[in-house]
C-alpha cells in the first residue's frame, strides 16, 4: 500500500481496533496523528511509494535484576510506549533511515557488512549488525528507505536501543522475508547486532520482551538445545487495581560502564571458581558451603552478588506461578525481595565511587512515601530509574509529587503490550 493510501485508510478510522490494541492509554485521533505525521515525514524524505508499518515496544523489567548475563531468569513485560517506523523497499542494497529528532541519515551498503569496520555506538552500527545477523543465518537482506520515530526515550529504562533492534529486524523480516522471521530469531539478532557492530555485551532480555510482547518469563539456561525457554503470561496489573509507574529519578550515567560491567564479572568469578562459565551452572548448595574460601578468592560483594543471583531465580519462578494464580499479593512480595536483594546483596542502587549520586535511593524513598504499594530499582541501576506499582486511584496524586521532586515528566504511567514486534498495515 503506498503512502498516501494509508494516511486516507488512517483517516478514515480503519485502524481503531490496532491502534486500541496497541494505545490503550491513547484516543484513536491522538494516534492517527502520530502516525500521519510520521507518514508525512517518510514521504518528505523518500516520497510517495509502497510501504509497511512497524512497531515494537519498549520494556519493563518485572524481575530477575542482573541474571541474563549469566543464564539465569527474569520476569519482563512490553509496555505501549514503541518505536514505529515506515519502510519501503529500495532497488540497490542500500539502507537509507532518519529517525525523528536526529538530522543526520543512517547509511548502510549491505554488501560491504563487517564488525571490524563498524562505527561503534552508532545506529548504523545495529543495523549493519542486523543484517549481517540476517544473512548468516540464511534470511534475504536488501535495501530499503525507512523513517522512525520512538516514544521509548532514551534514558528512560525502557529499551529504546532493543526496541530500535526489534524494529530493524521487523522490517528486513516484513520486506524481505515474508515476515518469517520469529519473535525469538529477531531477539537474537538485535543481542548479535549490539554485542558485535554496536560494542555492548549485553544480555537478551530487552530484546526478547520488546520481539515476543505481553509478559514474558524467560529462563536463559541455554545447555539442552542452545535456546532461552520463553513463557507467555496474560496479566492485566489494572485489573488488580495497580498502575504501573517507571519513575526517572534522573541520575548520570557518565562513567558508569564500571559499575555495570562489574557485576557479571564479579558473578562470572564465582563461577570459575567452580570451573563454569556461567552462575547458572554451579550448584548451590555448593556454593554455600565453599563461602569461606570464595571470600578470599573473590571478595565479600561477588559472594553477595552470587547469593543476589540463586535468591533472584527463585523468586522468578514463585513470581511466574503468582502471575499464572492471579495472586497479586504474592507477586508483589517478589518485587519486594528483589527491589530489598537488589539494594543489600547485589548493590546496584547506587555507584560506589559517588558519594553524593544517591538518585535512585531518594526515588525508592519518596515512592514509598507517596503511595506506591511496592517499589524497587528498574534495570541496571545506580543511576535512572524505579518502578513502583501504585493504586489506580492514587496515580494522578503520585505522579504530581514525584514531579515535584524529579521534575515534569519523570514518571511514564504504563500499561502491558500483549504483543511484541507488530506489523501495523499487514
Amino acid at each position: 500500500m503506498r503512502v498516501t493510501e494509508i494516511i486516507e485508510k488512517i483517516k478514515e478510522g480503519a485502524y481503531k481496533n490496532t491502534f486500541s490494541m496497541l494505545y490503550p492509554q491513547k484516543t484513536y485521533e491522538e494516534s492517527a496523528e502520530r502516525y500521519i505525521s510520521i507518514l508525512n515525514k517518510y514521504m518528505d524524505s523518500y516520497g510517495d511509494g509502497e510501504v509497511s508499518l512497524f512497531s515494537a515496544p519498549g520494556r519493563t523489567e518485572l524481575s530477575g535484576n542482573h541474571t541474563d548475563h549469566n543464564h539465569g531468569k527474569v520476569l519482563a513485560a512490553a509496555v505501549d510506549l514503541d518505536i514505529v517506523a515506515v519502510a519501503g523497499e529500495r532497488d540497490d542494497n542500500k539502507i537509507l533511515l532518519r529517525s525523528a529528532g536526529y538530522d543526520s541519515e543512517n547509511v548502510v551498503n549491505v554488501d560491504k557488512l563487517d564488525p571490524s569496520k563498524a562505527i561503534r555506538g552508532s545506529s548504523a552500527a545495529l543495523i549493519e549488525g542486523i543484517a549481517d545477523y540476517f544473512k548468516q543465518n540464511g534470511y534475504k537482506i536488501g535495501g530499503f528507505n525507512a523513517y522512525s520515530e520512538s516514544k521509548v526515550a532514551t534514558g528512560s529504562g525502557l529499551s529504546s536501543s532493543a526496541a530500535f533492534e526489534v524494529v530493524v529486524g521487523g522490517i528486513m523480516s516484513g520486506l524481505f522475508n515474508d515476515g518469517s522471521v520469529t519473535p525469538y530469531e529477531l531477539a537474537v539478532a538485535g543481542k548479535y547486532a549490539e554485542n558485535e557492530y554496536f560494542g555492548k555485551p549485553c544480555g537478551l532480555m530487552d530484546q526478547m520482551a520488546s520481539a515476543v510482547g505481553g509478559v514474558v518469563a524467560i529462563d536463559f539456561d541455554e545447555s539442552e538445545n542452545g535456546k532461552a525457554h520463553i513463557e507467555k503470561l496474560d496479566v492485566d496489573f489494572t485489573a488488580h487495581g495497580y498502575s504501573l509507574v517507571i519513575v526517572n529519578a534522573g541520575g548520570s550515567h557518565a562513567d558508569l560502564t564500571p559499575e555495570y560491567a562489574s557485576i557479571p564479572a564479579e558473578m562470572k568469578s564465582v563461577a570459575k571458581y567452580f570451573g563454569k562459565d556461567a552462575l547458572r551452572y554451579v550448584n548451590k548448595d555448593e556454593f554455600y558451603k565453599s563461602i569461606s574460601l570464595l571470600r578470599k578468592k573473590v571478595g565479600d560483594r561477588a559472594v553477595l552478588r552470587a547469593i543476589h543471583f540463586f535468591d533472584e531465580n527463585e523468586r522468578v519462578d514463585s513470581q511466574r506461578e503468582a502471575l499464572k494464580k492471579g495472586d497479586i499479593e504474592a507477586y508483589f512480595e517478589g518485587v519486594e525481595g528483589s527491589g530489598n536483594s537488589s539494594e543489600y546483596n547485589l548493590q546496584n542502587i547506587y555507584p560506589c565511587c559517588s558519594v553524593s549520586e544517591r538518585s535512585i535511593s531518594l526515588a525508592l524513598t519518596m515512592a514509598k512515601k507517596y503511595g506506591a504499594k511496592v517499589v524497587r530499582v528498574h534495570g541496571g541501576g545506580f543511576a535512572g530509574t524505579v518502578q513502583a506499582y501504585v493504586p489506580v486511584t492514587e496515580k494522578k496524586d503520585f505522579i504530581e509529587k514525584m514531579e515535584n521532586v524529579f521534575g515534569k515528566g519523570c514518571c511514564f504511567d504504563l500499561s502491558i503490550r500483549p504483543c511484541g514486534l507488530f506489523a501495523v498495515n499487514a
